[in-house]
């Protein structure tokens, strides 16, 4: 039986949006230079602990535009007759710090997904360094990756060769009858974590996608997407 093209429709539009958290901002706090501050500066004892602490300098300040981390030709050939090449940026308070953009098509009963989720963290001297931070959240992305929804079979792999660290999460998911395959690349670099979502599923008479070119393909638009925060940010901050 073939299912009407208003469910097609419906099945279109509800692609998975993954959750970005906000990051916290930086602080500082001044020295005073009074005669009598540098007195009690200079009785201090040695290894007495320091009254303003101090963490390294986040390389990255703000994200460039989320829908731009990818290219046409990507997008092209990731997802076939997507809705809009130029991607469905998703709502977000603060897009220098967190920002989303989705892209999702059906190519006859092929449907593909694919969601690029920035996240930046500054250094803050209460909190750590932004890439410290970053490293965590990171971490945290993947294990969300192997556990949402309803996924079974998930298999999370350390790979090198994008950016400073990433993490691949493979998994399968059931949704409405149909069979999905979510490929997640989560990767870090410097304070900036990059986590790309692409899912695959054949309707009707089309067959599900194979895993391992669904992953391949994932990790080559990640690496791009590396480029673009690369290219498309300021530094300092």
């Amino acid at each position: 039986m073939h299912r009407s093209a208003p469910r097609l429709a419906r099945i279109l539009a509800c692609a998975t949006v993954p959750v970005v958290l906000v990051a916290g901002c930086s602080s500082g706090s001044d020295k005073s230079d009074k005669p009598d501050d540098k007195k009690a500066e200079g009785s201090a004892r040695p290894g007495s602990p320091s009254t303003s602490p101090t963490v390294e300098a986040a390389k990255f300040s703000k994200l460039p535009d989320v829908c731009t981390t990818l290219s046409g030709k990507t997008i092209d050939d990731l997802v076939p007759k997507a809705q809009s090449k130029k991607g469905k940026a998703l709502p977000s308070a603060d897009t220098n710090t967190s920002a989303s953009c989705l892209w999702s098509g059906l190519d006859g009963f092929d449907y593909r997904s694919l969601t690029v989720s920035l996240k930046l963290f500054r250094s803050d001297p209460g909190l750590g360094s932004g890439d410290r931070r970053a490293g965590e959240y990171a971490a945290q992305q993947a294990s969300r990756a192997a556990t949402a929804g309803k996924v079974t079979d998930p298999k999370t792999e350390k790979v090198a060769g994008i950016g400073d660290e990433a993490t691949t999460v493979s998994a399968k998911q059931k949704k409405d009858g149909d069979d999905f395959r979510d490929q997640t690349v989560v990767t870090r670099t410097a304070n900036v974590v990059i986590t790309l979502q692409y899912d695959g599923a054949g309707y009707e008479t089309a067959k599900a996608p194979d895993a391992a070119a669904l992953l391949k393909d994932a990790k080559s638009a990640a690496k791009e997407a590396v480029g673009a925060i690369a290219k498309g940010t300021s530094s300092g901050g």
